[in-house]
């Protein structure tokens, strides 16, 4: 099995108008040269267009990935933060396109960070950093950044995200707490910045302190399940309230 020619022909599909989620020729270029096999264990995963579980954090299908990097739009030189390290994948594509020294990349939970780490270097992207954050905080010392991309849905750009902008930069993000609209955020110099949707999609929430892998409570919406019993069991109405005995 060449996985040289594996990763060629997963880029080909992804052109192919069928698709069409893939036309820049520098994603394209960075995607071919890139090896995905080496940050994920099954090599046939590796370039099959389905994302997965993988220790603990999604593995996004390529096409997806490539929607991502699209509406990024990052040219060589730009200062990149990737919220959600992942498998390192993502930010090892930016690094082909802007420069390994220039990716900046967090996550919430340590073993990923660790895990990212590693498949990086083996990778031959040691340069690029990730760093344990909470994603809602960026990361303002290596602020501002020409790009920030987010890996995981939000109801609203994070306000420290959008602080950490540059002025003419672009924040990609996953927006919306039902259906989700991938948006770019254009920076500007004062007022709110421009929004612009492209197009539906389906991630997972960004998780904050206590939701990571690892901590006790992981899964936002078992938390917000077991709040919503809590507060059922309290608030008891119509046949439910004590017995009256008006006979006493």
């Amino acid at each position: 099995m060449d996985l040289a020619v594996l990763r060629d022909d997963m880029v080909d599909s992804l052109q192919h108008p069928s698709k069409g989620c893939l036309s820049s020729e520098s994603v394209s270029a960075a995607m071919r040269a890139v090896p995905r096999h080496e940050f994920v264990e099954d090599d046939r995963l590796a370039y099959a267009d389905r994302s997965f579980e993988h220790r603990g954090t999604r593995v996004l299908a390529p096409s997806a990935a490539a929607r991502l990097l699209e509406a990024l739009d990052a040219d060589a030189g730009d200062s990149v933060l990737v919220v959600g390290a992942g498998v390192g994948y993502t930010p090892a594509v930016l690094a082909e396109i802007v420069g390994e020294r220039n990716v900046h990349a967090v996550d919430i939970t340590r073993p990923v960070v660790l895990a990212a780490r590693r498949n990086l270097a083996d990778a031959g992207y040691e340069g690029v950093f990730v760093d344990c954050r909470d994603g809602a905080d960026g990361l303002p010392e290596y602020a501002p950044f020409d790009r920030i991309l987010v890996e995981a849905a939000v109801a609203e750009p994070p306000r420290a995200l959008v602080d950490q902008l540059a002025p003419d930069g672009r924040l990609v993000v996953p927006l919306g707490p039902g259906e989700q609209s991938l948006t770019v955020l254009r920076g500007a110099d004062a007022g709110e910045p421009e929004r612009r949707p492209h197009g539906t999609v389906a991630f997972a929430p960004l998780l904050v302190e206590g939701e990571q892998v690892g901590a006790i409570e992981r899964n936002r919406t078992r938390r917000e399940d077991r709040e919503r019993a809590e507060r059922a069991r309290e608030s008891r109405t119509g046949w439910e309230h004590d017995w009256i005995d008006w006979d006493g």
